[in-house]
């Protein structure tokens, strides 16, 4: 069954009626999320090219594995099949047709200027702003779009409720230059946020990517927690019997601080007060400088 972004993805392919190579592609999905949808079906990040969405290859993976696209790793083509189920299904279709006649002929360099012109945060790691057609105005706006520096120190954040490229953003915003990830078990059914596409991701975004299991929680025992109080007695035993054997874990992550990074500790719970996190976050600032004063996102 296709969620709703999947079938908004399938009515744009559809009203494009051509093969579309992937950097274009992305291009005009961004446009049109931003431009013709209330609340945009897709989120993204700035990347090598501009706005990139982890989440729309994670959907064509599926759909090609379904028939409805085309294999093909440099373009994004309908099936037969992909077309019928795209007209069966459409959402918006005379938005889609507009939108895709208005950008017929923009491609390649100047779909990717005009991206920059309109959101210039896209632009802030792109690779490739010194090649496009951009005047000096357009260049001075991405670089004020560009995340204010921020100094070394310890931030948290859960991913509960959030998109990897939500969350991806939220480090960016932050000056994270570090992401340690203090799960004992790194898997998690939500896309993103195992290990591997999650260390992928960060590295795509300039963010390095740090696993250190030996501060995490055996998922047994964070069973049946239903209140804070619930919470609370699980993290006091874990600050008096468990924490205090990590020093090596701990130091690991004071080095990194000074030597200039920024580091994010984090695991899956929303809110630090439930979370383990809080408390390597609270042990850290206990043993060390301002700097270690955590900032909880």
């Amino acid at each position: 069954m296709l969620v709703e972004r999947q079938r908004r993805l399938l009515t744009l392919l559809d009203a494009l009626r051509e093969p579309v190579g992937n950097t274009d592609f992305q291009k005009l999905l961004f446009l049109y999320t931003q431009e013709c949808e209330a609340s945009p079906s897709y989120e993204f990040v700035p990347y090598k090219f501009g706005a990139f969405s982890f989440t729309s290859y994670a959907d064509k993976r599926k759909l090609t594995a379904e028939g409805m696209i085309e294999e093909d790793e440099q373009n994004w083509k309908l099936t037969a099949a992909g077309r019928e189920t795209a007209r069966k299904h459409a959402v918006t279709p005379l938005v889609a047709s507009r939108f895709c006649r208005e950008r017929a002929k923009l491609r390649g360099n100047a779909l990717i200027a005009e991206q920059y012109r309109k959101f210039p945060y896209y632009a802030t790691r792109s690779e490739i702003v010194d090649k496009l057609p951009l005047d000096a105005e357009a260049k001075a706006r991405i670089k004020a779009a560009q995340p204010k520096k921020a100094g070394a120190g310890i931030v948290t954040i859960g991913y509960e409720g959030k998109s990897l490229e939500s969350y991806l953003n939220q480090l960016l915003r932050a000056g994270v230059t570090v992401l340690c990830d203090v799960r004992r078990n790194p898997l998690s059914r939500k896309y993103g946020f195992s290990k591997k596409t999650l260390s992928h991701a960060c590295e795509g975004v300039g963010i390095r990517y740090e696993h250190l299991p030996e501060l995490g929680i055996d998922s047994e025992e964070r069973r049946d927690l239903e209140t804070q109080a619930d919470y609370d007695a699980l993290f006091a035993e874990y600050e008096r019997k468990s924490l205090p054997k990590q020093t090596g874990a701990l130091e690991k992550i004071r080095g990194w601080v000074r030597d200039g990074e920024r580091v994010a500790l984090t695991c899956y719970e929303a809110q630090a007060c439930q979370c383990h996190r809080g408390c390597v976050a609270k042990a850290l600032r206990l043993s060390g400088g301002k700097e270690m004063v955590p900032v909880h996102l």
